[in-house]
């Protein structure tokens, strides 16, 4: 990995993990947090299992236009709707609002499909956690150098074959 690429994954991995995550219920926006239990998107999901946030804007966190992510998030929006899974609308931003993008909720998609998807829609992190368990940040990259040591950050570079769960914190 280049220097410049590892810097800037390394500095993406700080702004992830600093962002702001929602998922919307009845028109009321409820924090989802990295490192943290969702209790109540679990209590009102009370089958589902696992959990994940997803989507399509910015592939790689590479800005694009308005119209441009719009079309990928029908896209993604379309993929969720055939899967059959249960699914809320989802928010994720910088904590100054200098970033923000719509995303998806989903509940109970196995790994390797959500996977699928995250990497179809050219995403960097998505967000990930099984019932009671805290929210994890998937990254799809191997880790830097010089990246910060994060609990509750996983690394799966994109030739890996398996998936591990998020680390937890000691």
């Amino acid at each position: 990995m280049s220097l410049h690429t590892d810097l800037r994954i390394a500095t993406l991995l700080d702004a992830y993990y600093a962002a702001e995550y929602r998922w919307e219920l009845d028109g009321e926006w409820r924090a989802i947090r990295i490192g943290q239990r969702c209790p109540e998107l679990e209590a009102f999901f009370p089958l589902s299992r696992r959990f994940g946030l997803l989507s399509a804007w910015d592939p790689q966190s590479i800005p694009r236009t308005e119209a441009v992510n719009r079309r990928a998030d029908e896209s993604l929006h379309a993929a969720l709707l055939t899967s059959g899974l249960s699914f809320r609308p989802g928010f994720s931003s910088a904590p100054n609002r200098s970033w923000r993008e719509p995303s998806w909720v989903v509940m109970d998609m196995p790994d390797p499909e959500f996977d699928r998807l995250a990497l179809r829609y050219g995403q960097l992190g998505t967000l990930v956690w099984t019932r009671g368990e805290p929210v994890g940040l998937r990254m799809y990259a191997t880790q830097p150098l010089m990246a910060k040591h994060r609990d509750h950050v996983e690394w799966a570079p994109l030739h890996s074959k398996a998936i591990r769960q998020p680390t937890k914190a000691k």
